[in-house]
């Protein structure tokens, strides 16, 4: 096994045992060759990139990314690692089941520009336009690559035959229904 390959498998051995993930795909793609894994390193850049807005509507609007994919792994590890970074459980529980009432003001306006701007709907214009208001021109491009990647493992997953659709997610150690995502056209 050639050092980067090595290097990489262990990477992603490392990445299942901390989130409860299977990264099978990711070994698929490895499998190609290291050069064949590298653009999906550079996902992972992109998924990390948070400037000027909190992370809990960050957080937000990957979980609505992921959901909008149909992808209940994906849609667990983001809520997961929502967890970890310490976003309040009610809020994750009210993101994934789509309940808008229950969201504090913060995570609503990132789910409700997130839906937007994933249906292409005109209306992203002025909730944008909120975003920069309430939180800086940096929070746009934060939410632009939280949606990005929120998508972009899923459709990579399903290319690859790995895709799962989802029923419930775990938030907090309880089960919690999974609102379907009812794309606008």
């Amino acid at each position: 096994m050639k050092p980067l390959t090595h290097v990489a498998n262990s990477r992603i051995a490392a990445f299942e045992r901390e989130w409860n993930y299977d990264a099978s795909y990711l070994r698929t793609i490895l499998a190609r060759g290291f050069g064949a894994l590298r653009p999906a390193l550079g996902l992972e850049r992109i998924s990390a990139y948070r400037k000027g807005i909190p992370r809990a509507p960050w957080f937000a609007a990957k979980i609505v990314a992921a959901r909008a994919e149909d992808c209940g792994p994906c849609t667990q590890l983001v809520v997961t690692m929502a967890e970890r970074a310490g976003v309040d459980a009610a809020t994750l529980r009210a993101v994934v089941a789509g309940d808008d009432d229950a969201m504090p003001p913060d995570e609503r306006l990132a789910v409700r520009f997130t839906r937007a701007v994933l249906d292409h709907d005109p209306e992203a214009d002025a909730l944008r336009d909120e975003v920069v208001a309430r939180w800086g021109d940096d929070a746009v491009v934060s939410l632009a690559y939280a949606i990005l990647s929120g998508r972009a493992y899923p459709t990579l997953k399903y290319a690859l035959g790995y895709g799962r659709a989802c029923v419930r997610v775990q938030v907090g150690g309880e089960e919690t229904p999974v609102a379907a995502f009812a794309h606008a056209h």
